[in-house]
């Protein structure tokens, strides 16, 4: 085992999306993760969430399955769940009961609303949730719908990411005092945290309720992505001045139209002026002539292109992991570097796993 978690075993009560992420994260960084699954669920290689684990099945329906689970999270440091409010506390296995028996475990939930609230009990998915936090209604072209952008706000970054983190803070917290607790993640929240800068920028006037009237959503001509000669796209983010002139200089832009780069009246017409001179090239003909400059550029690529571009495959950002390709283990440690993904392994029985 390596990296800065080493030591600290977590408990993850099999689940989809949010929580297996956050636990994915936890054992790409060191952690010793003990994914519980029902007996008889497949172990897929192409299961990218949930890569580097431990593998115990347990029948968490019958009586032996949960003597099992409770006999295990009295030697964990951490467990996480992702089930609605309830669920755990009726199987026998929830906070209360299994934090008497040891009191510094961290007790990890993952749920869309929260485990209180008018909309606890009730089902949702990703849009849902992120409908609720703001973030949803910001994300889109004007007069068109909004755009679900993936599941990246809910799922990932306002769950699975704010879960790790909050398991991490607490896990300090229980190895300075041996306090363990509750950590009551909801995906609308965590959602609604990553939008704290577009709060800003709204108390501050500097935000347009519109979609598709900002700097940072499309709206400028200087911040967004252009197609290119051969189909492909090419993603502009020259907001500074300085990168804003180096992009005017690079495309030979000398159209004294341009000079007034914050003139909200007249992005329409200017992005349909550098929409044009996109067209004349191909994406590789734009990379040769911006990429690696100031001019705040980069070319768009495809999950199959993304591992082989020269600077990603520098970074060794992504690994093939039993054949698959994925996303590497992150971020980098000077002192406590990563081992790399490995595939999950079934565990042979239970009696290794008590420390």
């Amino acid at each position: 085992m390596a990296g800065p978690l080493n030591g600290i075993r977590i408990l993850e009560v099999g689940g989809i999306g949010p929580a297996p992420f956050a636990a994915m994260m936890l054992a790409d960084n060191g952690a010793e993760v003990i994914r519980v699954q029902r007996p008889g669920s497949e172990v897929s290689r192409t299961d990218v969430l949930g890569r580097s684990r431990r593998i115990v099945e347990l029948d968490l329906k019958a009586i032996e399955g949960i003597a099992a689970l409770r006999l295990l999270a009295r030697d964990a440091d951490g467990l996480v769940e992702g089930f609605r409010p309830g669920t755990m506390e009726r199987l026998g296995i929830g906070p209360a009961a299994l934090l008497e028996a040891n009191p510094r475990l961290v007790f990890g939930r993952m749920t869309g609303w929260g485990q209180t609230g008018p909309l606890a009990q009730a089902a949702g998915h990703d849009i849902n949730y992120i409908a609720l936090s703001g973030a949803l209604h910001a994300i889109g072209r004007p007069q068109s719908n909004p755009t679900p952008p993936l599941a990246l706000v809910g799922d990932f970054g306002g769950g699975g990411m704010y879960l790790a983190f909050a398991m991490t803070a607490a896990l300090l917290h229980a190895r300075r005092t041996g306090q363990g607790q509750v950590v009551d993640c909801a995906m609308a929240e965590g959602a609604s945290l990553l939008m704290a800068a577009f709060y800003g920028l709204q108390a501050q006037g500097e935000w347009q309720a519109q979609r598709g009237q900002n700097v940072l959503d499309g709206a400028a001509h200087f911040y967004d992505a252009y197609e290119t000669a051969d189909g492909k796209h090419v993603a502009i983010g020259a907001i500074e001045p300085q990168f804003y002139r180096e992009l005017l200089k690079r495309l030979y832009i000398g159209d004294p139209a341009f000079e007034a780069q914050m003139d909200r009246a007249s992005w329409p017409a200017l992005k349909e002026k550098i929409a044009a001179v996109f067209k004349t090239r191909t994406r590789d003909e734009w990379c040769a002539l911006l990429e690696g400059t100031d001019a705040c550029f980069a070319p768009v690529m495809s999950m199959a292109e993304a591992p082989a571009h020269a600077h990603m495959a520098a970074r060794g950002a992504f690994a093939a992991v039993d054949g698959v390709v994925q996303p590497a283990p992150g971020p980098r440690y000077s002192a406590t570097p990563l081992a790399p993904a490995r595939p999950s392994v079934p565990a042979p029985d239970l009696n290794w796993i008590p420390r």
